[in-house]
């Protein structure tokens, strides 16, 4: 039966404390391997000061792996819903947010760790009632070496996607903005237009008002459109660039790239249809058949990868198909 609830598990009693918010985090897993298990044991390692947990929930998307095993050893209000296929990214985390009724909900990466003090940080902040206007919350993002890595995006504009599929984004970076952006280049804590969905924590009032995540979007852009959704009602997405969060990144897409560029071209079509005129849906889909997917493939095959070679075409045939059945 899909979406059965496999293990419910509360290691740890907690007391009901009103001074204290009640956090719930979602993390959907699809074949991530050790890194989910990592995740856990980080949340398991935080500081619980501003905050105790409501549920940690783990969605499994079907995984074939044994990323499953051992979380539900570590000491959280643990609970586990196995799916028996790949229900998305989106559906998956509406299934994991409906297991759960804290007022704030975080969204996580199974390839990221949180530091001791990472969530303390980020619930104080979205309590204070000085920062009631703001919906939701994002964090610094770093890779395993320490380093930035991008943790948030401006809102997609024809012009930004058109600049970054001809090259032009990257041969004028002066007048040219980028669309994905570290902490570094923000500059600081401050509100940005949307912070990525590996750490992304958002109140659940804003959260069931929006109806949650638009299932439409199987993978990619759904973060993007909430954030959008919730501008647009006044809520605004606030990072947290002096608070850190550990990501890998792309370990599950990794090991079905055809299909990771699919999604990614059809989430961005999708995000375009929804968001933007039809004239301007329109020139993107021309522009990712006759620019972005042969630049692609030329570049792959003069590269001589085979596999790369075989990815994009994979994607291109899917992403024909998708199109033609919308038009």
């Amino acid at each position: 039966m899909e979406g059965h609830d496999a293990v419910t598990r509360c290691a740890v009693d907690h007391a009901s404390d009103p001074y204290r918010s009640r956090l719930d985090v979602v993390i959907v897993n699809w074949n991530a391997g050790p890194y989910l298990l990592g995740c856990v044991r980080s949340l398991a390692g935080a500081a619980q000061t501003a905050f105790e947990f409501g549920h940690v929930v783990v969605v499994d998307n079907a995984s074939t792996d044994r990323s499953l095993d051992g979380i539900d050893d570590e000491p959280l209000p643990l609970r586990l819903l196995r799916n028996d296929t790949n229900r998305g990214f989106a559906a998956a985390c509406n299934q994991g947010a409906k297991a759960g009724d804290g007022e704030l909900l975080l969204f996580l990466n199974p390839d990221t760790r949180v530091f001791p003090e990472t969530l303390d940080r980020a619930v104080a902040f979205m309590v204070d009632p000085a920062n009631a206007a703001i919906g939701i919350c994002g964090a610094r993002m770093i890779g395993q070496d320490g380093s930035d890595t991008f943790c948030c995006w401006r809102f997609p504009t024809l012009r930004l996607w058109a600049a970054k599929m001809t090259g032009l984004a990257d041969a004028f970076p002066r007048w040219i903005p980028r669309q994905r952006l570290t902490a570094e280049d923000v500059g600081g804590n401050g509100i940005v237009d949307q912070v990525i969905g590996a750490f992304f924590l958002i109140r659940r009032p804003l959260f069931d008002t929006l109806n949650g995540f638009d299932e439409r979007f199987f993978v990619y852009m759904e973060d993007v459109d909430l954030a959008y959704r919730a501008r647009h009602l006044g809520h605004a997405s606030y990072l947290l660039a002096d608070t850190d969060v550990q990501h890998v990144e792309g370990v599950s897409s990794d090991q079905v790239r055809g299909k990771r560029l699919y999604y990614l071209l059809r989430g961005r079509t999708d995000y375009a249809r929804k968001h933007w005129p039809p004239w301007q849906a329109a020139v993107l889909v021309a522009l990712t058949l006759t620019v972005e997917l042969p630049v692609r493939f030329l570049l792959a095959a003069g590269r001589r990868r085979g596999q790369e070679v075989g990815d994009v075409g994979e994607a291109a045939w899917q992403y024909l198909r998708y199109v033609a059945a919308r038009s």
